[in-house]
């Protein structure tokens, strides 16, 4: 290992490793504007300069010069404080000074810089050179005059979301960043450029003019859009959440959110159940908490145990899983279902999981999806699979419809029976990965995916990429059924509990009383017999695991509208009116139930299971097309429904390309 020194500390430094990083394991603080430990490397901006011996006797970027064993690095030096300086002044020359009015105040690198690393003042009194707008779509707000070229958005567009749709035109003064043929931006990870900009030219639109980030108070929460729990902040004020922004979890989301998950925090506040309704004369009318109780109790007056049943949505948290779960097993009830894809994955928990994890899957050598679009199902799984491919060199098969997924991909056809004649290249990779969309986890397929030699010593190759938020939890803790969905439609309960549910098609149910549990007012609401005000994700603390297994708890942000409670209070006083008796009262005791049955669902993190060759069920080889997915990510659930953001993105994006603009329903 090379051995350099900084500021006087001697530190080793691994092989490979640049000046800036060298800089960083001593302690020093580098400043930069173009430089992302996530993107390649372009010494545009400068600001990182730092005197190097040997060498030439001039400040050098220290982020594109690599450490050499031997190197004095000087970090504080007179010539170091004037040469960056320096670099401010030039890149304040036409940078505008709107920053009372700038969403990114407050949250600006050139702001904290300037204050750090800068003079105070000016000594150029030209005009200032000024861009014409661009305009990125609903999502991207733009003002390129206070744009200095740092590039970040250009090569996070390239490198990790995979859409060449940003570059650079005209050279010197007159270069600017736009995008091609002036068009809005359609990567499903657009709004990562946001947080990349370090001077407001890119600044989230739907936000614009909102707050100051002084004003906001930050909850540590989870995402529940897709199954991959990406860490995110919500960010709110007066009661309400106007922000959401990514935390930074390596073995998870790294530092990026999809569009999705960062945007639609405006269906919050829209179409919102903030009190019970309770149908009478086939209308939906108000009603109070007693009135509503006290009709399901009614409905349930007689009704055997095997004539009630519930289904859990893909938004639910584990907490109202198991009370739910508890409730009907205290009503003599084993009919739970969350599969409401049509999935028949059942038994070892293997067979639902992600088996190589996130982190895991950009080692694979060779990766084969089947029935599965990441970038609709899981847009930060498709960035593990670009690094694959980018820097690990993987082969990518697919077997299901066409898709542009923004890396090389061999096609083998839309026919499951491709999962018997896969190619050698894929049978004899070192480490195979096979990615199956949940809605297509059939019987054959789960055993023919099972035949195939995807374990390989310390290697679980095998993975369902599920896009339920909900869906691993509520396998883990039982909530499915002998035959699925498919049994519970073949012989309707009488009484069916909805939590959340509202991807499903509830014509076999019409005849049962249904009653819903859940946020917004939408197609599961619309249905029922009775609905109870739940509260959305972001109004609960709650506990959800990912698609891999990983076990993660997201805090209450702000408390639910109107009449609206926790969902698992109401399914406690639910219980106490049909003379059920759940034995916890708070959060605390719930959860206590939750690890005392199910350990590993009592504590953050993630708990790793072998694959069980026995867990493989038997079945005919598979055959036929694959199921279809959504078309698009802008309205996949309630939440991104009733969001506005959403429907300009549906308008502007989807429709534009003239794609499907509703989601398939199971």
């Amino acid at each position: 290992m090379p051995r350099v020194t900084v500021d006087g500390i001697e530190v080793d430094v691994p092989q490979g490793a640049t000046v800036m990083q060298a800089c960083e394991l001593a302690g020093r603080e580098i400043p930069r504007f173009c430089y992302h430990e996530r993107l390649s490397i372009a010494g545009n901006c400068r600001m990182c300069l730092v005197e190097v011996s040997p060498g030439p006797p001039k400040p050098q970027a220290s982020c594109a010069l690599p450490a050499v064993d031997g190197q004095v690095i000087t970090t504080t030096s007179e010539k170091v404080r004037k040469a960056r300086a320096g670099v401010l002044e030039f890149l304040l020359i036409n940078h505008p000074l709107d920053c009372p009015i700038c969403d990114q105040g407050g949250e600006c690198d050139l702001q904290d810089q300037a204050l750090a690393y800068g003079r105070g003042y000016s000594r150029f009194a030209e005009d200032k050179r000024a861009v014409a707008e661009k305009d990125m779509g609903p999502l991207v707000k733009t003002a390129m005059t206070r744009c200095i070229h740092c590039t970040r958005c250009v090569r996070f567009a390239d490198e990790v979301a995979g859409v060449v749709e940003l570059g650079a035109i005209g050279r010197g003064e007159n270069m600017q960043i736009t995008t091609y043929l002036e068009r809005a931006l359609t990567s499903e990870l657009s709004g990562n450029v946001i947080d990349l900009c370090p001077v407001g030219a890119l600044t989230a639109k739907p936000y614009a003019f909102a707050a100051r980030p002084w004003e906001l108070e930050r909850t540590d929460g989870i995402d529940v859009m897709d199954a991959v729990g990406s860490n995110i902040r919500f960010h709110a004020r007066s009661g309400a959440v106007i922000r959401i922004t990514p935390r930074l979890n390596d073995e998870v989301n790294e530092e990026w959110l999809a569009d999705h998950a960062r945007f639609g925090v405006d269906g919050l506040k829209e179409r919102r159940l903030d009190r019970p309704w309770v149908r009478i004369d086939g209308r939906l009318r108000e009603a109070s908490w007693p009135q509503a109780f006290a009709a399901i109790r009614r409905a349930l007056s007689g009704v055997e145990g095997s004539d009630v049943a519930a289904l859990v949505g893909d938004l639910a948290a584990l907490e109202e899983i198991v009370a739910l779960k508890d409730l009907l097993t205290g009503l003599g009830s084993a009919r739970i279902e969350c599969r409401l894809d049509g999935a028949e994955y059942a038994g070892h928990p293997a067979l639902w999981r992600l088996g190589p994890t996130l982190a895991g899957l950009e080692t694979a050598d060779a990766i084969l999806l089947v029935g599965a679009n990441p970038r609709v199902d899981g847009p930060l799984v498709n960035t593990r699979i670009r690094k694959a491919v980018r820097y690990g060199g993987a082969d990518v098969f697919r077997i299901g419809a066409p898709a542009d997924l923004t890396v090389p991909v061999t096609e083998l056809g839309d026919d499951l029976a491709a999962l018997t004649r896969l190619p050698t290249a894929f049978l004899e990779a070192r480490r195979p990965a096979l990615l199956l969309g949940s809605r297509n986890a059939t019987l054959p397929v789960l055993a023919a995916a099972g035949r195939l030699p995807l374990p390989r010593d310390d290697w679980n190759g095998f993975g369902v990429l599920h896009t339920a938020a909900s869906r691993v939890g509520a396998m883990d803790v039982g909530c499915h059924m002998a035959g699925g969905l498919a049994a519970l439609t073949r012989q309707p309960p009488r009484v069916l509990f909805l939590l959340g549910v509202d991807e499903v098609d509830l014509r076999p149910f019409t005849g049962a009383f249904l009653i819903y549990v859940g946020s917004h007012g939408d197609r599961g609401a619309a249905a029922a017999n009775v609905v109870l005000p739940g509260a959305a994700w972001a109004e609960k603390p709650g506990t959800y695991v990912n698609l891999e297994g990983r076990v993660q708890r997201s805090l209450r942000a702000v408390f639910p509208p109107g009449d609206a409670r926790e969902d698992w209070t109401i399914l406690r006083a639910l219980a106490d009116v049909l003379g059920v008796r759940l034995p916890y009262d708070d959060l605390g005791a719930l959860r206590a139930r939750i690890a005392a049955e199910w350990p590993h669902l009592g504590r953050p993190g993630l708990s790793t299971l072998p694959w069980d060759p026995a867990a493989v069920p038997a079945a005919p080889p598979p055959s036929g097309p694959t199921r279809p997915g959504p078309a698009h990510l802008y309205a996949l659930n309630p939440i991104l429904r009733a969001s506005p953001t959403m429907q300009a993105c549906i308008a502007s994006i989807v429709e534009g390309q003239g794609a499907v603009a509703e989601p398939v329903v199971a």
